[in-house]
């Protein structure tokens, strides 16, 4: 009899553990959200258009939160000044709402847009009317921002990863 339980016992404790996994309900897998690639440090380089013209620019960017929000900070040096991007994000779905602003230029407003994996797609109306697409993938992303409104006009920047 002994010898049969050993036999059998690992027979039982395998199945026992394939079940357990299998027992997973879908409330318990959680997707995870498309802010989750970008959190982080990441830098690089890109232009600035202006009603004057175009300038280069060398830029840091930080994103905090995760799940369903998002905070993003995008700081920019170019030779006449600077560039600094702020925005917070709640998502509800694919679909997203907060707050955006360039504290240089003295622009903010409302931000709504999408997100899925890999594009985040923003409109901005207030101060400034604008849009802001970030396609990102985990080590490198391009933001792209347009604006009316204000003497900036447009960011174009590429950054990877810190």
């Amino acid at each position: 009899m002994k010898q049969a339980i050993r036999k059998t016992a690992p027979i039982v404790l395998a199945t026992l553990a394939l079940v357990g996994l299998f027992m997973v309900t879908p409330s318990q897998i959680v997707a995870a959200s498309p802010f989750d690639s970008l959190l982080g440090t990441w830098r690089g380089s890109g232009t600035m258009r202006l009603k004057s013209g175009t300038e280069r620019l060398s830029c840091n960017a930080y994103y905090t939160g995760g799940g369903k929000q998002l905070g993003l900070a995008i700081r920019c040096n170019a030779p006449s000044g600077k560039v600094e991007i702020r925005s917070k994000l709640s998502l509800s779905g694919n679909r997203l709402s907060g707050n955006w602003e360039e504290r240089t230029y003295n622009a903010s407003g409302a931000a709504s847009g999408t997100a899925k994996p890999g594009r985040i797609s923003i409109r901005v109306s207030g101060t400034v009317r604008g849009s802001m697409v970030v396609t990102y993938s985990k080590s490198s992303q391009s933001v792209s921002i347009s604006t009316t409104g204000t003497a900036l006009q447009g960011v174009s920047i590429r950054l990877t990863r810190s």
